[in-house]
């Protein structure tokens, strides 16, 4: 895994949380969180990141419900992600992210984040926190 980095998504309505993994694969980082305009335009960005961070594989949140089967909103993740692996030919696998939304919620708010600038991160945390678990779950 030498050759490039890991780009963690976790794709929302209206936003995409960003993350992006070292170039030893250990560790993820925030990147950004895309504001949603159209698939096209989501994807150009997505682009940018991709050339500019040398992503060589892309690892997607995807939503389940608490039962484990994939709802309506795991079927928009997956048509995203095949219009996404169509336009850049780049690999995607997707991880559970029930809860992970929660969790970076939480993290912010134990960290004492106003309302108002956690709205602005918790899904570039999330993405942090897909990207992170599938990272850590890789190394064992």
């Amino acid at each position: 895994m030498l050759n490039g980095r890991i780009m963690g998504l976790d794709v929302g309505d209206a936003t995409i949380g960003v993350a992006v993994s070292d170039i030893m694969g250990l560790t993820a980082q925030g990147i950004t969180t895309v504001h949603r305009v159209g698939k096209k335009k989501d994807v150009e960005e997505l682009k940018k990141i991709i050339a500019e961070k040398n992503v060589n594989k892309i690892v997607s949140g995807m939503p389940k419900n608490m039962s484990g089967d994939i709802g309506p909103q795991g079927e928009k993740v997956i048509k995203f992600c095949e219009y996404l692996k169509a336009e850049t030919g780049i690999d995607i696998e997707f991880w559970d992210e029930r809860l992970s939304t929660v969790s970076a919620t939480r993290s912010l708010i134990e960290a004492d984040v106003s309302r108002k600038k956690r709205k602005k991160v918790v899904d570039m945390l999330a993405a942090v926190i897909i990207l992170q678990g599938y990272l850590d779950f890789k190394r064992i």
